[in-house]
């Protein structure tokens, strides 16, 4: 089983629109426009069984909407299992946790940078410890050195904070800041996908990352729109993985950690 464990989906009338705010975001060009058919493509050219879809709320107000897409997205299409999202300012977070969970999503992704706050900031606790009751865990864009919000460090915190909550921690721990995310979080409770890492992290240092923390551990993601599949999995390839390493880390690993 493949599975693609990162990729974001929008509705059709703003996924454009969406796509090209986070390239510049990012100051990137996207390989992809944001629709959810695009996605479904790219993946069937590797032979993507379940893509692992989300999307983010950068106010509290987009925060039931969003949700209410994804639930009907993974309701229409069996190719996809979704993550919700959730805002730090939104205040009746422990019943729309609840929501989502019922309604079949199975966790929580939070993009502290579009966010604009501290993943390891108190006032998240709250939402941190309902998410650890409820057995959802938290995907969390890590890294980029142009902010605090999200560093490997602030990571560590977190997960010192609250042991028995499941974190995701995405592009190998911590987008560009790779070497303090091998420090401060390799070895620990804590899972990293692959996606938008294979272009930038060189093979030595990935390869010493993939041993310190355990393939175990690790999950293939995309970053659709960012990324194309073939792409990313050309670039993987190159990497010191083993053929049943490979098929961890490029499904067997999320359909466990999933339960699918």
């Amino acid at each position: 089983m493949i599975i693609d464990a990162h990729a974001h989906i929008y509705p059709e009338k703003i996924a454009e629109k969406a796509t090209a705010a986070i390239g510049d975001f990012y100051d990137a060009s996207m390989r992809y426009h944001g629709h959810m058919q695009e996605l479904i493509e790219s993946g069937k050219k590797i032979g993507v069984d379940k893509f692992l879809v989300h999307s983010t709320a950068t106010k509290a107000a987009q925060v039931e909407s969003i949700n209410n897409f994804i639930i009907s997205s993974v309701n229409a299409e069996p190719l996809f299992v979704g993550y919700g999202t959730i805002h730090p300012d939104y205040e009746n977070f422990e019943a729309e946790l609840k929501r989502i969970k019922g309604a079949g999503l199975k966790g929580v992704k939070l993009h502290p940078d579009f966010q604009h706050f501290a993943v390891d900031a108190d006032c998240m606790d709250p939402i941190y410890e309902v998410l650890a009751s409820e057995k959802m865990p938290v995907l969390v864009h890590a890294g980029d050195c142009r902010y605090d919000y999200s560093q490997p460090h602030r990571i560590a915190h977190l997960l010192e904070k609250h042991p028995s909550l499941d974190v995701i921690a995405a592009h190998f721990g911590g987008y560009t800041q790779w070497a303090e995310s091998e420090e401060c979080l390799c070895g620990k409770r804590v899972w990293f996908d692959t996606s938008s890492t294979t272009w930038k992290l060189p093979a030595e240092d990935a390869n010493r990352m993939l041993k310190k923390h355990g393939y175990e551990k690790f999950f293939f993601g995309s970053d659709f729109p960012m990324w194309d599949h073939e792409g990313e999995v050309e670039r993987l390839k190159k990497y010191d993985i083993s053929s049943s390493q490979m098929e961890m880390i490029m499904g067997e690993n999320a359909r466990q950690f999933l339960g699918l």
